[in-house]
């Protein structure tokens, strides 16, 4: 055998999105044994470096593999870390300590410039995967992140009328391939006025999809700021802000929003809509 090969069980795999697993049903009047697949919900760790600064973590997230780059991307924009033009390159970290557990969980992001974080995002910052806020706690102060110079554009060309909104949904839900085999994640997807779908990503956290969806269009070389964004669930505070941030013409959601999320909405001159199905939609601002 040639002495370089590895063998299969010892070299690192990069866990996907889901997971196989052996569940038994119970219905009225069956049980039966049967292999079914889990969304993978893994850590997923977020370093920044930079010219003469040494790699440093600013986040920790629960997501699901699978675009990890562009979720660090993402992140690092809708938290005015780095404009995405700043953003020279995402890769895994190779730091010999690393397990070959954790060697696709760790993912440095390199700017070319040191970045201000300030005291958010230092020492052992961490977030669930129901969590996007990190640490802002009143309009005001996302409002002063979008207008910080650090965020894309906002959107100024037209906006979905309702009728296509009521159509967003739909069309959001053709693009989750992961939802239809688990069951069990949430999705962002950006879309035209004309209702065009642009790309989907999918999460078991719902900022996290937003992120990987602001991360793709970023590492495209494109702006993030488009007509619309539509999200699979409720529209949180942390979801409106990630959108301002992202330059977004409107949020339409398929849940309700909360007063947090329509004051910044109607405070940044975001376009909101919630209970979003095809029968009707509800506009908060």
């Amino acid at each position: 055998m040639n002495e370089h090969l590895v063998e299969p069980e010892a070299r690192p795999r990069r866990p996907g999105p889901t997971v196989r697993t052996r569940v038994t049903e119970h219905t009225d009047d069956l049980e039966r044994d049967r292999e079914d697949r889990l969304a993978t919900e893994e850590p997923l760790e977020i370093r920044l470096t930079s010219p003469g600064s040494p790699a440093q973590r600013v986040w920790v997230t629960m997501r699901t593999p699978g675009h990890d780059f562009e979720l660090a991307a993402g992140f690092c924009c809708h938290e005015a870390i780095a404009a995405p033009t700043a953003i020279k390159g995402i890769a895994y970290c190779t730091d010999v300590d690393l397990t070959p557990e954790q060697e696709f969980n760790v993912v440095t992001v390199t700017l070319d410039a040191p970045a201000d974080i300030g005291h958010r995002h230092t020492g052992m910052s961490a977030g669930s995967s129901a969590c996007g806020v990190c640490g802002k706690d009143s309009v005001t102060a996302v409002l002063d992140v979008a207008r910080s110079g650090l965020v894309v554009p906002r959107w100024t060309g037209p906006l979905p009328s309702p009728a296509v909104v009521r159509r967003l949904p739909e069309s959001l839900r053709e693009g989750q391939a992961v939802f239809s085999r688990t069951g069990g994640v949430h999705a962002a997807g950006l879309f035209t006025a004309e209702g065009e779908r642009l790309l989907v990503r999918e999460d078991v956290g719902r900022h996290n999809a937003v992120d990987k969806v602001t991360g793709a269009r970023v590492m495209a070389g494109l702006s993030p700021a488009e007509a619309c964004l539509v999200v699979s669930g409720r529209a949180g505070f942390e979801l409106v802000q990630k959108a301002v941030a992202a330059g977004i013409g409107c949020l339409v959601a398929v849940g309700a929003p909360t007063s947090l999320a329509v004051s910044l909405a109607r405070e940044a001159g975001l376009g909101l809509f919630g209970f979003t199905s095809a029968d009707r939609t509800v506009r908060y601002s």
